[in-house]
């Protein structure tokens, strides 16, 4: 199992060719870059990807099934070699829901690029239960496994929700290898030994998810590790001064995803 380890540009700072300039030198394999509600010159992302030689998966929110084609369609532009959606709202009725996911994998298939649903709080797939439904009833449906957010929505490590993690795990095209904990989505530092729990039981997910992998006979894993700035990070209290350094969190865990997920 080959393993591509991507940098998210959340939370780095600077113009964006020191961004991919710093990716780049840090070995990486490429860059997550999110495109919903900034400004972001294409050219020049397409033009830093080609001259850094970074891969590119491009992310967005897409709230109804009728913003989907002409999003997916821009988002493709970018030449990715995935797109990743913070889909629909978790207020959708099953209905509507199954309206989207119809309407998300069509437009797939007129993109020609694999489109995950990332599974996020708030959105349409923000808990195990609810994803499994859709899961079940869309066999073509793939997804961004962030399992840190079924962690905070379920307040527990979901241990109990196994088969629906199985076909999750299964259906994941690519990871957000990001631990999050009973109260919140992201942790303040992995290698913290008062987190061993966490992050044993993600990176377990993680590793069913690269055995799917070669099960498929698909050898390669694409990996995010995407911890966020603040108030992701946790902060001091008055002070709003960050409890880790965000960047160093990141290479720890690209890192051990390179050791570990093989």
């Amino acid at each position: 199992m080959k393993i591509q380890v991507y940098k998210a540009l959340w939370g780095m700072d600077g113009r964006l060719e020191q961004q991919f300039e710093r990716i780049a030198a840090a070995g990486y394999d490429g860059a997550e870059v999110w495109l919903s509600g900034v400004e972001i010159d294409r050219q020049l992302v397409l033009r830093l990807a080609e001259q850094y030689q970074l891969r590119l998966i491009v992310a967005g929110a897409i709230a109804t099934a009728e913003e989907l084609l002409p999003t997916l369609q821009a988002f493709s532009e970018y030449n990715p070699v995935k797109i990743n959606v913070q889909s629909g709202l978790d207020a959708m009725s099953l209905d509507e829901g199954k309206r989207y996911v119809e309407a998300a994998l069509e437009a797939e298939r007129k993109i020609g690029v694999t489109v995950m649903q990332e599974t996020h709080r708030g959105k349409l797939l923000f808990a195990p239960w609810v994803a499994a439904a859709y899961l079940r009833e869309f066999p073509g449906l793939h997804i961004t496994a962030d399992y840190s957010h079924w962690v905070n929505v379920c307040e527990r490590l979901p241990v109990d929700q196994a088969e629906t993690l199985a076909l999750a795990n299964d259906r994941a095209r690519h990871i957000h290898g990001r631990v999050g904990y009973e109260e919140g989505p992201q942790v303040p530092d992995p290698s913290a030994p008062e987190y061993a729990a966490q992050l044993a039981w993600h990176e377990a997910q993680w590793q069913a998810i690269a055995d799917a992998h070669a099960a498929r006979g698909d050898d390669m894993l694409t990996f995010t590790p995407e911890y966020g700035p603040q108030p992701y990070l946790h902060t001091l209290p008055h002070t709003n001064v960050p409890v880790a350094n965000l960047w160093d969190v990141c290479l720890w865990a690209a890192k051990r995803a390179r050791e570990k997920l093989v």
